[in-house]
């Protein structure tokens, strides 16, 4: 059977090999490759290793060397800015392994930042090594690896200072064992943060000093935009084994066009002024409905993107509030999208949606 989705480390093992080949610059303790080799399989070299990454070198360059040090690294953004795509990439080039991961959640509990116990050796045997369930920071802690641990800010606060011993310390203590786990050189931790998003809980000054923060902006510029959506569009059509379908960049970039324009509450001109829909509208949306256009030109269609294989997508991402989001959308077309002649069949196609 074949992934779904491969992990990084998997699916491009490949670059990671030719890059570690090559590789002849230091390497800190337990890195595969050194944090020059790092940035470049993130931004790609314009040759044989495929950008992962489309932003300011200098972030990726910041969070590579953050994690030679001994602070953890904090991504913060939007959602759509790639947190957990960076965070997952660079556990994959640093370690080989991006798996040890604690999926943040309001119900998250200490036990998956901590260890927990298996409770049916636990009372057959009693407290025991073999009865403690190590949580993946442990297991990043005794490999001397990277863990991950995304939605930080989704975490209870009383569970998220459960880290602070952890990061300051690298020491793990077992009292029940009357023992402890100290970091292996290699450890640290990658965490990322949503702080718009709903469910926040902000960290504790004292766990906040603990990471080095990096924010990931949003796409700079239009054609940045594009260029990442298109790239991730493909990767998404051939793992899903969808039929190929004739390059459709004009698509893309009418997509793009209304999501940055919506988010931005401005034209691409600047000479008009819109309002903006609750929604986040981000590249990993905008990404979402090519694909499902993609689908939908490929199953039902006539094998070319169509506006209409479009439409519906754009409309279920723009409008998540029916009452605010309906007014904004109806706005933007009959004041936007219908006074542009080269659109006039993306806006039939999104007016009859």
């Amino acid at each position: 059977m074949t992934a779904l989705r491969p992990h990084a480390e998997d699916q491009y093992s490949d670059e990671l090999a030719l890059l570690a080949a090559s590789d002849d610059r230091p390497r800190p303790p337990g890195w595969r490759l050194s944090p020059q080799a790092v940035v470049t399989y993130l931004l790609g070299d314009g040759a044989k290793i495929s950008p992962k990454y489309v932003g300011p070198r200098r972030l990726m360059e910041v969070a590579v060397s953050t994690l030679v040090t001994d602070r953890a690294l904090l991504l913060l953004g939007v959602p759509g800015t790639a947190k957990t795509w960076v965070s997952e990439h660079l556990a994959a080039a640093i370690s080989g392994d991006s798996t040890l991961l604690v999926q943040g959640t309001a119900g998250t509990a200490e036990e998956s930042i901590r260890y927990g116990w298996n409770y049916a050796r636990l009372l057959s045997e009693g407290p025991s090594e073999a009865a403690l369930t190590p949580s993946p920071i442990m297991r990043a802690m005794q490999t001397g690896t990277i863990a991950r641990l995304e939605e930080l800010t989704r975490v209870p606060s009383d569970v998220q200072d459960a880290l602070i011993t952890v990061l300051s310390e690298k020491t793990l203590p077992v009292p029940e064992l009357n023992t402890e786990i100290q970091a292996q050189r290699g450890f640290n931790l990658i965490a990322t943060a949503n702080d718009r998003d709903r469910g926040v809980n902000e960290l504790s000054s004292a766990l906040r000093r603990r990471f080095n923060t990096v924010v990931l902006p949003m796409p700079a510029s239009a054609d940045d935009e594009v260029e990442i959506v298109a790239r991730r569009v493909a990767q998404m059509g051939r793992s899903l084994d969808l039929p190929e379908i004739p390059a459709a960049l004009e698509e893309i970039r009418r997509v793009v066009t209304v999501f940055r324009e919506l988010r931005s509450g401005m034209t691409e001109d600047g000479r008009t002024k819109l309002k903006s829909p609750t929604a986040t509208l981000s590249t990993a949306e905008a990404i979402s409905v090519l694909t499902n256009g993609l689908a939908l030109a490929a199953h039902f269609g006539d094998g070319t993107l169509q506006p209409a294989d479009l439409a519906s997508g754009i409309v279920g991402a723009v409008i998540k509030d029916p009452v605010s989001d309906t007014v904004v959308w109806r706005e933007y077309l009959e004041t936007v999208l219908r006074e542009r002649p080269d659109w006039r069949d993306f806006y039939r196609a999104a007016r009859n949606a």
